[in-house]
């Protein structure tokens, strides 16, 4: 019985072992099928792959506009907006009560300096005058008769000066008459531009009362406008070595820009904005510049005789600086950052970052990276992918 057990025993241990050993071998199998198909694939991939990178294609070069940096003659401008204001502006008023007879002027009418525009009923101040006048003869005669007689004691000499004192009175009355009668014929007391005529024919008036029109000087003309108080100094060089040049362009105006001079600029700063005001005058003989009118403004201060120019379009910017692509090595695109020092009429001025005769694109370039390949073409035509 203990034989049989032991038996039964060892018999159930050695079927364990066997169905042991047998999940270890297919345990074994399967990690080497596992392992030979990473092998197969591994070496797939190894075969593969030079292939894959030989058969790749090549980027093709970029099409670019190229221009030279180029040494010339650049102003150095300050650009604002201004206003365009006369120089002589008078509201035209009677200086004596009357009548108008007669309004010889129309509604924005030209006129020139002593032209008559109003005409008043003077009748009554003629009158006058031609009475005084006549109160003036006698006592010319009066003096003229007196003097001899005073010599011989004819007449005292009191007599006689009061007789000088009278006509020297009616004299002075008589001017004064011819000068109020002259305030009945209303002329123009500046070459200029009628506005709306406010008083017509018929109406009566009193003195400095209504105004009859408002005369503005066209030709010639302000031109105002501020500055930064940190141009002060450069502005001040420039009027001590003679005169500065401004322009005037007004909105909407096609033709070119107005060429004028700086006058003057204001005796102090604006605290509250650290701005100077300025005036130019402008000849104005085309009366393209209109008071009221706002104009763009620019002042040349003076003129850089070598600066380092490319055109605008070459020039990008970026996060934290601006940048051109410079064209060396054989058609190789080298991004290189710039200092711009301004930009006037589409050229930029380089105070950094570029020398003289290097080519940079300035078409083409948004395609472009660092190291690109490009292919040269004219400005104005467009590559291929892009017509």
């Amino acid at each position: 019985m203990l034989n049989y057990w032991r038996q039964g025993r060892f018999s159930g241990l050695r079927r364990m072992a066997v169905l042991e050993k047998t999940g270890h071998r297919i345990r074994l199998v399967r990690l080497g099928a596992a392992a030979a198909i990473v092998a197969v694939a591994a070496i797939g991939y190894a075969v593969l792959a030079p292939s894959r990178v030989a058969t790749a294609p090549t980027q093709p070069p970029v099409p670019v506009a190229i221009a030279a940096v180029t040494q010339q003659p650049m102003p150095v401008r300050i650009e604002t907006i201004g206003t365009v204001q006369t120089i002589a502006n008078v509201v035209v008023k009677s200086r004596v009560d009357g009548y108008i007879t007669d309004v010889l002027i129309k509604d924005g009418q030209f006129v020139k300096t002593g032209e008559i525009m109003f005409k008043l009923d003077d009748r009554a101040a003629r009158a006058q005058l031609e009475q005084m006048k006549a109160q003036l003869e006698n006592a010319k005669r009066d003096v003229a008769r007196y003097k001899p007689l005073v010599s011989q004691q004819f007449v005292s000499r009191q007599v006689y000066d009061t007789a000088v004192a009278n006509e020297q009175a009616l004299q002075a009355q008589v001017d004064d008459l011819q000068a109020q009668l002259s305030y009945y014929t209303i002329v123009a007391p500046i070459d200029g531009r009628a506005g709306t005529i406010n008083i017509k024919a018929g109406n009566s008036i009193k003195a400095n009362d209504l105004p009859f029109v408002t005369i503005n000087q066209i030709s010639p003309i302000y031109v105002g406008f501020t500055l930064p108080q940190s141009e002060l100094p450069g502005l001040r060089d420039a009027m001590a070595k003679g005169p500065v040049t401004v322009q005037a362009k007004p909105n909407g105006d096609d033709g070119p820009a107005i060429a004028g001079k700086l006058a003057f600029f204001d005796n102090s700063v604006d605290v509250n904005s650290g701005t100077i005001a300025a005036k130019a005058v402008f000849e104005n003989s085309q009366q393209r510049l209109w008071p009221g009118q706002f104009v763009n403004v620019s002042v040349t201060e003076r003129v850089d005789p070598d600066a380092l120019t490319v055109p605008a379009a070459a020039v990008l910017v970026g996060q934290n600086t601006s940048y051109v692509y410079v064209i060396k090595d054989g058609g190789i695109a080298h991004m290189q950052p710039v200092t711009v020092a301004r930009t006037i009429d589409g050229v930029s001025v380089i105070s950094a970052g570029l020398t003289a005769g290097e080519r940079v694109a300035t078409d083409g370039q948004l395609r472009l990276t660092d190291g690109s390949k490009v292919e040269i073409r004219s400005p104005g035509v467009k590559p291929d992918s892009q017509s």
